[in-house]
Formats: C-alpha cells, structure tokens, sequence
C-alpha cells in the first residue's frame, strides 16, 4: 500500500483519481493548490508518491516548482507529474531526479501502469485490502 498525495486543481480529475487510488487499496490525501499540498506534506511527512499537475491555478510550472521543493524536504517522496500541456524540454530539466511523468488525458490503467512500471507501487490483492482476518473458533 502507498500513500498518495494528489495535487489537481480539477476537481472532478482529482476525485477521480483518488478514488481509482483508494478502490486498488491505496490510501489518498488530495489538495487543489501548492499551499494546500505544502500544508498536507507537514501534517503527513510519510507520503510516498506526490502525484502533481505541471499547471496549477494558471501557473505553468507550480507543480514542478512544488516538487523541487517537497522533494529538499522529504527526499524519500517519489513524483509522478501530469499536464494537458506539450512538455518543453527546459520543463523536463526541471523535474526532480527519479521521477515520471503521465500525460493527460490519461486512464486508470496508465496511471496505475505508470506508478508500477516507475515506482514499483501496485494495486493489492483483495486480501491484502481486506486487512487481518480472524479465525473463527468453535465452542
């Protein structure tokens, strides 16, 4: 199981996701802003994936831009960057060591690929969502 922190400002995309996310036995914190995000990473220091948008509120580059610093401060956080928009290559550059990118519009198959493929991180079985089981016993 990982924890994921999404930060999407489209709401209905970041539901979605986390949803996916949550149904494959992962647990989700999401916030639609940097500072949001900032404030979750705070609370939450053992998140494993920040899952972030290149573009948040109209700024190009604030995903990557909160990566770089998330990452100064947690270096164990992996990310897995996402847009609508064409990738530049100085954008590229800026991405922090060790991470991936997942262009929109993207499926619940390819995200959960991606996060596999990248970070080795995948869905659980049922049992292992399902938690402990106990055993009954007989009287």
């Amino acid at each position: 199981m990982a924890k994921v922190l999404i930060v999407e400002e489209d709401e209905q995309v970041r539901v979605l996701a986390e949803s996916y996310l949550e149904e494959q036995g992962h647990k989700c914190l999401s916030a639609g802003t940097s500072q949001g995000a900032m404030a979750l990473l705070e609370k939450s220091p053992r998140i494993d994936v920040l899952f972030v948008d290149v573009d948040i509120k109209g700024d190009i580059a604030a995903g990557i831009k909160l990566a770089q610093e998330a990452i100064k401060r947690w270096p164990h956080l992996k990310v897995l960057y996402t847009t609508r928009r064409d990738l530049t290559d100085g954008m590229k550059a800026r991405f922090v060591a060790k991470s991936a990118f997942l262009a929109k519009p993207y499926t619940v198959e390819e995200l959960m690929t991606t996060l596999t493929v990248h970070f080795s991180i995948g869905p659980l079985s049922r049992l292992e969502a399902a938690g402990p089981t106990s055993s009954l016993q007989s009287a």
